[in-house]
């Protein structure tokens, strides 16, 4: 979720685990007019999300009170920025949830969650516009992978985190809950429900059985999609949206790189990036042969001449280098500036093993080749790791010195003792 209370959201290139789901409760394919039936004692506020009624209740009233003012005064400049970002994806998100059969008012979701940002990175390794971890992405089919990670792809995330509510609303029966349980994970969501003996989500508020930020999740999503839907009501004046998200797609045979595609497109690498989250690298995944590449829409025809046109030793790009006595992989990683996992990939390899002297191994362009936050977290990783088994060694190293020292000492005592008897 993201931090409004953190000096600026991370920007890049989650969640806990979650449990099985249970057998559903309703059918999840509904519309939010069969669960404001549902629920009749609750009415529905006008200018609010219509699956998420409150306004009969005291305690959600001052929680989205309080989340109304975080939004509209102590976070307005970043908030606004999330409202004309918003522009970009909002009515392609609408219509994949539309077409799950999902009610369009959950593409709010995403605005708290990252702002509509495609490359939002939390502390906790989330990603994407929808903040999927990496075991729930996982299991609701997007790929993640040396060369894309297809969280930050707006429509495949966006299906991804359709399917996933659908499944929470499958459990619960409440959208509320769903959302909860979106954020903390179904686990936690249900027992804290079992713990509480409730089945309803405001009630949780009053408890110690959720964190704060699942207390504040509802709350912040009514409040977020009363301000986006009537920005001007809450003192949001001129929001310049960005234009909606537009392209054509191509179909790529074999490796390429961005900046070739762009050439062919007649654009900017930073577009074709830009139109391309997913991808982590310089290049199409080759271990794709056929990978769908978003373009400048009407750059379509322009694109595919130009690329029949250029050589297929100039589309895709990498450096060689010839292995030396000595060299591991490791070493050469270090010296090239990239990780080890970038040389097993490239070079298809499914462990790293002892190299050759004059043998080519393949590396990332050096001017095309930047790391990402995840290499910078691997690289950590393994720092961290070797720095522990270092600190261990030595560690273990003077534990056997001091043990070896106190048993000379023992047995010249045990000695001494001994004469001092026969004496």
């Amino acid at each position: 979720m993201l931090s409004f209370c953190a000096p600026g959201y991370a920007a890049d290139t989650g969640q806990a685990d979650m449990q099985p789901a249970a057998p559903g409760k309703t059918n999840p394919d509904i519309t939010a007019e069969t669960l404001i039936k549902a629920e009749p004692d609750v009415k529905t506020p006008a200018s609010g999300p219509t699956i998420a009624p409150y306004k009969s209740n005291p305690i959600a009233v001052k929680a989205v009170d309080n989340s109304i003012y975080l939004f509209s005064d102590r976070i307005r400049e970043r908030f606004s920025l999330y409202l004309s970002r918003s522009g970009k994806y909002l009515e392609l998100m609408k219509e994949i949830l539309k077409s799950k059969n999902i009610p369009e008012d959950m593409v709010f979701l995403s605005l708290i969650e990252s702002g509509f940002n495609p490359y939002a990175y939390s502390v906790a390794r989330a990603v994407g516009p929808w903040q999927f971890i990496s075991s729930t992405a996982k299991r609701y089919g997007l790929v993640i992978d040396w060369w894309k990670d297809e969280r930050r792809d707006p429509v495949k995330s966006t299906e991804a985190a359709a399917n996933y509510l659908k499944d929470l609303y499958k459990m619960f029966g409440s959208w509320n809950l769903a959302m909860a349980a979106y954020n903390a994970g179904e686990g936690k969501i249900l027992r804290a429900l079992h713990r509480s003996k409730s089945d309803d989500y405001w009630s949780l508020l009053k408890t110690r059985h959720i964190r704060s930020e699942t207390k504040n999740y509802v709350p912040h999503f009514i409040a977020a999609s009363m301000i986006a839907v009537n920005p001007e009501e809450f003192g949001f004046k001129n929001i310049e949206y960005h234009q909606p998200l537009d392209y054509d797609e191509a179909t790529v045979t074999g490796p390429l790189d961005l900046e070739v595609a762009a050439r062919c497109a007649d654009t900017t690498t930073e577009v074709i990036k830009e139109l391309n989250p997913e991808l982590r690298r310089w290049c199409t995944p080759p271990d794709m042969p056929v990978y769908i590449l978003r373009i400048p829409a009407g750059s379509k025809e322009i694109f595919l001449k130009n690329l029949a046109d250029t050589p297929e030793e100039e589309r895709f790009t990498v450096e060689t280098y010839t292995v030396k006595k000595g060299d591991t992989i490791d070493r050469i990683a270090k010296k090239a500036g990239v990780t080890v996992r970038a040389i097993l990939v490239l070079n298809s390899m499914d462990k790293v093993k002892p190299l050759k002297p004059g043998a080519q191994i393949s590396l990332p362009p050096k001017e095309k080749f930047e790391l990402d936050r995840d290499d910078r977290f691997e690289i950590r990783k393994v720092s961290y790791k070797k720095a522990s088994k270092k600190a261990s060694y030595k560690k273990s190293k003077k534990s056997r010195a001091v043990k070896s020292r106190n048993k000379k000492l023992l047995v010249t005592s045990l000695n001494k003792k001994k004469n001092t008897a026969n004496d």
